[in-house]
Parts: C-alpha cells; structure tokens; sequence
C-alpha cells in the first residue's frame, strides 16, 4: 500500500501537511511528570496535530486490565480513540515526540496490530522538527479537521499472533525463539532498577537497547540497521524474534527499526519485564 509506513523525514512532511488524508498525532509523555507532555502540546504542535497519552489513550491502566505497568488496550478502546481522532482505513497517520521516538513507536505499532499499514514515526521527532524551524501551532485540531471515515469498530481486532503474554514468551524460549530486551544494558544485567521492584532480566533474553536504533537523535539507515540486527539474530527471522522491554512501550522501538531495517513480522511482548516479574514463579537473571 502507497504510503509512508516506517519513517518520515521532517522536510517531508512539512511539504504534506495540507494532505486531506493526514492525521498528525504527537505523543510527548514522560514517567517523570505524566502531564508534562499533554501541556507541552497545549503550548506547542504540529500544526493540525491531536495529542495521545501513553497512559491514558496507548494502555489499559483500569486495575483488571492485566499484568505491566501499560498494559495492552482492548480492540474496544482503541477503537474508541481512532473514533475520537478521525482516524479510519485511508488515513495516513505520523506519529511524533519529544524524546527518541519510543512513545510514539507504540502508537505506530498499535496501529500495525489492526491492520493499518499508512501510520509512520517523524524521524528525530519534535526536535528535529523545531530545530529546523519548521512550523508550529498552538491551536487544536479542529472537529472539522477530524471529520473523516472512520473504522467500522465492529470489525476491528488485534494481530494476535503478534502479541504475546508471559506463558507465550516461555514457550517461546522452549521451542528455540528469540527475545530481545530493549532496555538499557544496567537495566537488562540487574544493576539498576528505577521503575520496577526486581531487577534483571527473562533468562534467555538479548540485550538490544533501543538507543542504539539512533544516532544524532535520528535512525540509522536501513543498511546499517539491517547489518547491526542481523548480527543479533544470526540466522534467525524476524518471525522467531519477540521484542521486550520495561513495559511494552521501549520495545516497539525495535520493532520499528527491525522493520526499517526489512526484518518484518516479529511479536512483541505487552506485558513486557513488570509483566515477568508479577508472577513470583517465574526465573530470573542477572548479568550479561
């Protein structure tokens, strides 16, 4: 399908931004301070951009919802936001933020599991965009900039082949998978732990830090990507890889990489470490 589904550069899109078809999305958010992003874009945007919550909008956070800190979101809620954002099967979506681009890989991601293939991640994201000077807006998407077709809810689902939970990702391991763990490398051997009450790592587990998806805030090339996940992987297929991190988010950083890089098709992990960890019978591991 005609479209950008991976990335776009910034001088792209600043030549696109009047597409009727075009929903900007920004997806600012940080742990630290979870309103901090949603005020950013009251100040701040794309122009005609609307504005997701990581926590609110990207995660099922009702107490029954599941095990992780952003726990999956139903096909139902998902549903309800591209109603609210005018999102339907003809948009094309770009996603940004203001850190590496690991907020708003868990929309384009989200995207992918129902199907939709027209969603990509602004490449160096808020920054970039405004260290080129390129414009901005203070005002909020209009209803009438929202009024588009829009997904039959009814006929919504999830890729559930592509997510799994912590009883898949153990039979995964069992029958010879891969897992790769998107966490920073002191994270992934145990030494520190800032969000989550046991350190380590799923047994088993690679360690591929999202950050090194970048350089200068920006993805690497496709080439340089494709040779750096090929010697992860070895002989492996994007097919036998499931991505982790601390929550399901981070990871869909290497999912989106994975596939700029042409390794498409591998799973992710929703659940993710605090997921792991909230069944006390599972193993762990510490060290490289």
């Amino acid at each position: 399908m005609a479209g950008w589904t991976t990335l776009v550069q910034a001088e792209t899109l600043a030549m696109a931004l009047n597409r009727t078809d075009l929903v900007v999305v920004d997806c600012r958010f940080t742990l630290l301070d979870q309103n901090a992003g949603e005020q950013a874009y009251l100040t701040s945007h794309l122009p005609g951009a609307i504005y997701a919550h990581l926590e609110r909008d990207l995660s099922d956070m009702t107490p029954s919802s599941g095990d992780g800190r952003h726990p999956w979101p139903s096909v139902k809620q998902i549903a309800d936001r591209l109603a609210r954002w005018g999102i339907g099967p003809t948009s094309q979506v770009i996603v940004y933020d203001d850190g590496e681009g690991a907020i708003a890989a868990r929309l384009w991601f989200l995207l992918r599991m129902i199907g939709h293939e027209k969603v990509a991640v602004l490449d160096g994201g808020w920054a970039y965009w405004t260290a080129l000077g390129l414009p901005v807006s203070s005002s909020p998407a209009t209803s009438a900039a929202l009024f588009r077709a829009q997904y039959d809810a009814t006929k919504l689902a999830f890729d559930s082949v592509r997510l799994f939970d912590g009883d898949d990702v153990e039979a995964h391991l069992h029958t010879g998978g891969v897992l790769v763990d998107a966490r920073a490398a002191a994270r992934f051997r145990g030494e520190v732990e800032p969000l989550d009450r046991v350190a380590g790592h799923v047994p088993g587990a690679l360690n591929r830090p999202y950050t090194e998806n970048l350089v200068a805030g920006r993805f690497k090339s496709p080439m340089q990507l494709a040779a750096e996940f090929r010697a992860l992987l070895g002989e492996n297929s994007a097919t036998d890889v499931v991505a982790m991190c601390g929550s399901g988010v981070t990871a869909c950083h290497n999912l989106l990489a994975m596939e700029r890089a042409g390794f498409k098709g591998a799973g992710l992990y929703t659940g993710s470490w605090s997921g792991w960890i909230s069944d006390v019978s599972r193993p762990i591991a510490t060290g490289a």
